[in-house]
């Protein structure tokens, strides 16, 4: 299984986030990438914590026989399309597109352009795993061996992630 993590906080061209969540999505088929499910989307706060505007989150299962640095490089190229420019780290932006799984495959990233295999944060990040855990209970961090849930408990209570009342499946 692949899975890929979705935010954005601000309007961009392809709308405001939900609707840029979308576009992104429906632009990765042309890329050779299918998405097979997708998650509910979820209204975050920043991490690290920050005044800028909460993000509109979610993970979307996907299936492709890109190998990890040029799904990575089509995730790029269709963040791009959709307005985004990479400035500062954990900037507010109108879309993010993150590889976080490839097969449960792990591999350092050792250079620009390179995967990092799983992605580096996504043990800790709400953001990330409450919507991993609606597609894949039974996942297993492919590094530490640490279910799901088990991550879910060990996070920072500090952190707020709620589910979008008009949220799409």
């Amino acid at each position: 299984m692949i899975f890929i993590g979705l935010g954005a906080n601000l309007d961009g061209p392809w709308g405001p986030p939900a609707a840029s969540i979308a576009r992104a999505l429906a632009e990765l088929p042309a890329h050779g990438v299918t998405v097979r499910r997708r998650a509910w989307l979820y209204r975050t706060a920043p991490v690290p914590a920050s005044d800028q505007p909460w993000f509109v989150n979610t993970v979307a299962e996907v299936a492709t026989d890109l190998p990890p640095d040029a799904l990575l490089a089509v995730l790029h190229a269709v963040e791009e399309a959709g307005g985004r420019v990479r400035r500062a780290r954990w900037e507010a932006r109108v879309l993010d597109l993150d590889l976080l799984d490839h097969d449960g495959r792990v591999q350092a990233g050792a250079g620009p352009g390179q995967a990092i295999l799983p992605h580096p944060r996504l043990a800790g990040r709400a953001f990330v795993l409450l919507p991993l855990a609606e597609l894949a209970p039974g996942w297993k961090h492919p590094v530490t061996g640490r279910l799901i849930g088990d991550l879910i408990a060990a996070l920072d209570p500090a952190q707020q992630a709620k589910p979008v009342a008009e949220g799409w499946k």
